[in-house]
Order: structure tokens, then C-alpha cells, then sequence
């Protein structure tokens, strides 16, 4: 069965698999992020999360409120416990350096296979797939996953430890 599931997986999903592989790899090393950069990948990730829950329920209120009730929750604890630390802002040319983190492709990883496997559900049309539980608990962790990533640019971008250039 597992096998056939792979078979049956569009070409575009390995893509971005390796896609968000890379990426993540990427976040785990030390680097300079310009401002307005800090803000792409949490976008992307919130709107796929989003688009995730209404693709797959439809715009059902209890999974849009409990996807926002994840976001919440994410960026409030996200925030609370400031990571990633040691950001450093340079003020001459707009950039931080961040330290590198593997918390980033977790997460990535996190909302790649939760999806995967929820396409798989409903692609198979298993009965659970209707079931409110687990419509709540799916639009509850893609809120809680990508608020995360929401929490950690806005840590970045609240970052007071400036050098100069």
C-alpha cells in the first residue's frame, strides 16, 4: 500500500520536497538576511498552511478559527521564548546575521509530510477525513507550525543587539 501511495505521488511533490530540503538546509547555517527578507519565508509558509486547511475542509469556520487559534498561540509562546537569540542587527546596510537553526526544516518537514499525508487521507476517502476532530486537530497544528515561523521573524526583526558595518 505504502508503495502504491508513492507511485500515485505527483513528480511536483518530490520537487518540493527537495525544495524545502534545501531551504532548510540553508536556515541551518549562519547567515545575513536583509530586512525585508526576514519576512518571505513565514509568509509563505502561513499562506501554504492557509491554503492547506481551506484545500483541503474548504473554508469551514472551526478549522479557519482554530488554524488562526494556532497562529496565536504560536507567535505568543514563540515570542515569549525569543529564539532564535544572538541576532545581530547592522544598522549601515539593513541586514541581521542570524545564527543558523535546524528548527526551520523541522518545521518545514513538519507541515511537508502533515500535508502529505493528509492528501493522502482525503485521496483515498477515508472516513476520518470528515470527522470535525480531526479537521480541528489538522487546521489547529498547520496554525501552530507556521506561526512559528511567523514568531521567529518577528524575534528577528525586534532584534536590539546593532553593529555597525
Amino acid at each position: 500500500m505504502l508503495i502504491e501511495i508513492v507511485k500515485r505521488t505527483p513528480l511536483w511533490v518530490f520537487l518540493l520536497f527537495f525544495i524545502l530540503l534545501g531551504m532548510g538546509y540553508i536556515q541551518s547555517r549562519d547567515r545575513s538576511v536583509r530586512r525585508g527578507m526576514v519576512a518571505i519565508l513565514p509568509v509563505v509558509m502561513i499562506s501554504l498552511s492557509l491554503y492547506g486547511v481551506v484545500s483541503a475542509f474548504g473554508f469551514v469556520t472551526t478549522g479557519v478559527v482554530l488554524w488562526i487559534l494556532g497562529v496565536s498561540i504560536a507567535l505568543g509562546f514563540g515570542i515569549k521564548i525569543a529564539t532564535p537569540e544572538n541576532v545581530t542587527f547592522i544598522a549601515d546596510t539593513q541586514t541581521f546575521v542570524v545564527p543558523g537553526s535546524w528548527v526551520p526544516l523541522i518545521l518545514m518537514m513538519a507541515i511537508f509530510f502533515m500535508k502529505y499525508a493528509v492528501g493522502v487521507i482525503l485521496a483515498r476517502q477515508l472516513l476520518i477525513a470528515n470527522e470535525l476532530v480531526f479537521v480541528s486537530l489538522v487546521s489547529l497544528c498547520y496554525g501552530l507550525m507556521s506561526g512559528a515561523f511567523l514568531a521567529r521573524a518577528t524575534v528577528i526583526l525586534n532584534s536590539k543587539t546593532q553593529l555597525r558595518a
